[in-house]
């Protein structure tokens, strides 16, 4: 039915309707059209009419005689075009198109109907099409003469990177300008030129210089976020090397379009090859083909055989992944053999390419597959040497990490680099190694003195500031691998004190998540089974019982975490660790500092004992925690880097923030523990500093690395001492090294580090460290003898294994027993074997400092049962007399 208001029948002849009717009756007499039949959207969709019902369209009388009749009418007139476009418009408070006049875009068309409205014209879409393309054309065009022809004359204009000291004094200016010609296309080989074309563009002579699916698939993937991709032309190639910067947008991505068109068409294809290789990057700061030649192969470009043009067309893959000397400052997988393969690989392939190409002959293709070009080794750059070079290193990487710039980019130069280096200290350190190789090594006449290297960093607790380091003998003296930054020497012992702090915070799989406190007892004997949580024995392959070795046979029996820490017993901690659990261990010496990475994967038994090779500059920085008590902040080597004098904007990273690792108390503690260690026991040498100081000492399988990491509340260093194959990089045992029969983590790394900090911290005041509570609960390993503690104010007259000081009436007297456990509580060993770490316990024979003592050597490492290796301690034990304040708590030494 109809949705319009019913009204009453209206008179037929007169009334006010009426006249209205005959006042508005078309002068030509024509009739009206019935309702609806104008097509107009006001009939169609049921709007209501403002007007009568007795009027249509227009005001014309409707001469139907009833309203069925006119909705029959208005039916039929709606489906087909209306008469004229008179009528009203679509509904309430729409005003009606004006009669003849025409929108200039007719959408939604009118005049019609349903869907039928939504439907573009062909004008429309004709109309629209010519638009855009015409627009494009003007853009193209816009473009195209916008931009200018890129000269490679202006690419060689690089730049010096002029490095600070911390105090902004300058270190050194070094750059690739001197390291940079441009070469005339004749003067490029032409096996050069086919090589670059097979690997990289073999349409080159034909193509218009532009890949426009290529650069659509780059700026889609760039427009999700994703990584760009490659493909581009060696056009596109030589202008981004040339005209842009090397930053991944879609308007760097239109720019180069425009500029390749125009290059393409200017510019010859000979000129945009030569201009390519003169302005390619082929690493080690080498830009242009004449450099790299120079670099790798030390002849002119024009000298170059078709066997080492395949390696430098190679390197444009990425120097970085495909120079066979690595590049592990960079990525650590970039290792010379890794990097060797790889490079093997694509030059095998692109020789290949060309013979498949046509551009080399059979006997030409046979000649240059027959044997691999290895390019020279790394040579010093201006400026690069003694430890400038591995402070430059450093530095230069820690920038790459932190900001978008690229190597190609930096190596262009025109940066400012402001470190956190500090000249006296970088002076001190390497006088130190100077010193130490000077007194005690002598290679020119012993077989093992040769490939003997040392690798030291020193970092500021609470700050994370580099503020020296020690890389190794130079660039100048052929060594180009930073042994401050580098992995691959394990830590051996030094990675004890982590289990120890594990075992503080997180207690034993038996102690219900209490804490251990330092004064627990594990077996210290020699040749022990490592016992699991579920109370079965760690296997070798042979399912033959795993036995944990110690350095010495040496019956040290049940002793405390803190002498077995003192003396670098292996076996306790090695099943302290499995106690604890080695995830635990793991997490805390991430939390300290260590890198995931430089950690051993299998966590075994020996994983408590150091198979896991972090750097020096880690190794500082995980010990700066405990001296800065549980503070840890990441190790920086760069406060600020601009490009000609502006700051730039990718490097925004700021100083790191410390945040907590482990609770106080427990690096406390830990500290404790370690100052023991100088005092008493494997790192006595240290005692020569003169001031309060903790660390540990460590010494590998076969004495193939040794460490000394040690650390005050100022300064945190740490020393690595090894020998290396120079040819497969392998560790060589330095047993005989030094003229003596062993190295120890307590020997020359000591000396080193002693020597080092002595004029580091010259002039400054020993605030010591904080004092350490006690912590956890005693949980001694099973089998363990119990304490039998007394506690009275006078002597006991219970006769002991060995005499023993007539103590003072407030200390209390031990009561020997079998297990030789004196003292109240947590008194340490009886007999000769006293530390005075109880609490009011009396021990004897002593380590004390106003006694004589010897303190034991620190350990090899030993066949695990998934064959890795493990440290042992030493043997001597201190003995004498005289009083020690240096326990953990106040015991007397006798």
């Amino acid at each position: 039915m109809s949705e319009h208001r019913r009204k009453p029948p209206q008179p037929q002849g007169g009334g006010r309707a009426a006249a209205r009717r005959g006042q508005s009756g078309s002068s030509s007499g024509r009739r009206a059209a019935p309702r609806g039949a104008t097509g107009s959207p006001a009939d169609s969709y049921g709007f209501r009419s403002h007007e009568p019902d007795s009027a249509g369209p227009g005001g014309q009388e409707r001469p139907y005689g009833g309203r069925a009749e006119a909705r029959r009418a208005a039916q039929r007139g709606g489906r087909r075009r209306g008469a004229d476009n008179t009528g009203p418009g679509r509904g309430r408070g729409r005003a009606a198109t004006a009669p003849g006049k025409k929108r200039f875009i007719d959408y939604p068309r009118a005049g019609k109907g349903g869907w039928r409205r939504w439907v573009p014209s062909w004008k429309l879409v004709s109309g629209l099409f010519v638009g855009f393309v015409g627009g494009l054309v003007v853009m193209v065009g816009v473009g195209y003469a916008m931009v200018s022809i890129p000269n490679e004359n202006d690419a060689a204009k690089s730049q010096n990177n002029v490095y600070y000291w911390s105090d902004g004094t300058q270190m050194v200016a070094t750059g690739t300008g001197v390291n940079r010609q441009n070469v005339s296309i004749d003067q490029i080989p032409e096996a050069m030129r086919w090589a670059v074309i097979s690997a990289e563009n073999k349409s080159f002579y034909q193509d218009s210089g532009v890949d426009p699916m290529g650069i659509a698939r780059a700026m889609a993937n760039m427009a999700r976020g994703g990584q760009t991709q490659g493909g581009s032309t060696i056009t596109q190639q030589y202008v981004k090397n040339t005209y842009l910067s090397q930053e991944q947008t879609v308007t760097r991505k239109f720019k180069e379009m425009f500029i390749s068109i125009k290059v393409g068409t200017k510019l010859d294809k000979n000129q945009i090859l030569q201009g390519y290789l003169n302005t390619s990057y082929f690493g080690r700061g080498a830009y242009g083909i004449q450099a790299a030649a120079q670099t790798y192969y030390g002849k002119n470009a024009v000298d170059l055989k078709p066997s080492e043009c395949a390696v430098l067309a190679a390197l444009l893959k990425g120097p970085t992944y495909y120079d066979p000397a690595g590049n592990q400052d960079l990525d650590k997988t970039a290792t010379p053999q890794a990097n060797e393969k790889r490079s093997k690989e694509r030059w095998a392939w692109i020789l290949g390419e060309m013979h498949k190409d046509k551009h080399l002959s059979d006997a030409e293709y046979k000649e240059a597959i027959a044997q691999y070009p290895k390019p020279d080794g790394r040579k010093a750059t201006r400026g690069m040497v003694g430890q400038i070079s591995y402070l430059v290193d450093t530095a230069k990487k820690y920038v790459l990490a932190h900001s978008d710039i690229t190597e190609a980019q930096f190596d262009r130069g025109g940066y400012q680099i402001y470190t956190t280096f500090e000249r006296d200290k970088v002076s001190a350190l390497a006088e130190a190694v100077k010193n130490v190789q000077e007194e005690k090594l002598d290679p020119e006449h012993r077989e093992l003195d040769k490939y003997v290297q040392f690798g030291a960093a020193s970092v500021k607790p609470k700050d994370g500031a580099i503020v020296a380091l020690y890389g190794g003998d130079g660039y100048e003296k052929g060594h180009f691998t930073n042994n401050a930054d580098t992995s691959g020497v394990p830590v051996g012992s030094t990675w004890k004190p982590f289990v120890l702090a594990a075992a503080m915070e997180h207690g034993t799989y038996k102690s219900g998540g209490q804490g251990v406190s330092p004064l627990s007892k594990y077996n210290g004997d020699d040749h022990l089974k490592v016992r699991k949580p579920d109370g079965t024995y760690y296997l070798n392959k042979d399912n033959s019982y795993f036995f944990q070795e110690n350095e010495s046979d040496h019956p040290w029996g049940y002793i405390t975490l803190r002498k077995a820490m003192e003396q670098s017993v292996n076996t306790p901690f090695v099943q302290l660790g499995v106690d604890v659990g080695m995830s635990k261990v793991r997490d805390v010496a991430k939390a300290a500092g260590i890198l995931p990475q430089s950690m051993s994967q299998d966590l075994n038994p020996s994983f408590a004992i150091g198979t896991s090779t972090p750097s020096a500059i880690r190794m500082a920085d995980a010990y700066a925690t405990f001296a800065a008590s549980g503070q840890q902040t990441e190790p920086y080597s760069v406060t600020a880097v601009k490009h000609n004098g502006t700051d730039a904007p990718s490097f925004v990273k700021p100083k790191p923030a410390p945040k907590e690792a482990m609770d106080s108390n427990i690096a406390n503690n830990v500290t404790d523990v370690l100052e023991n260690v100088i005092q008493n026991g494997t790192a006595k040498k240290a005692l020569a500093l003169g001031r309060t100081a903790a660390g540990k000492t460590g010494t590998t399988d076969e004495n193939k690395s040794a460490w000394f990491v040690g650390y005050t509340q100022q300064l945190s260093t740490s020393v690595a001492m090894f020998r290396e194959n120079p040819k497969d990089h392998r560790l060589l045992p330095m047993k005989g090294t030094a003229n003596t029969d062993s190295i120890h983590g307590g020997d020359i790394p000591t000396q080193v580090w002693t020597d080092y900090m002595k004029a580091a911290l010259k002039g400054q005041n020993d605030p010591g460290f904080p004092k350490a509570t006690p912590i956890g609960t005693v949980q001694d390993q099973a089998g363990a003898p119990s304490p039998t503690p007394s506690f009275t104010p006078t002597p006991s007259r219970t006769p002991s294994a060995t005499p023993t000081p007539t103590p003072s009436k407030t200390t209390p007297t031990p009561t020997p027993s079998a297990s030789a456990t004196c003292g109240f509580g947590w008194g340490d060993d009886c007999g000769d074997n006293g530390d005075g770490g109880g609490i009011g316990g009396a021990d004897g024979g002593g380590d004390g400092i106003g006694g004589t003592d010897t303190g034991g050597t620190d350990g090899g490492t030993f066949p695990t049962p998934t064959g890795t290796e493990t440290t042992r301690p030493g043997n001597s034990r201190g003995n004498g007399n005289g009083s020690d304040g240096g326990g953990w708590f106040a015991g007397q030494e006798g």
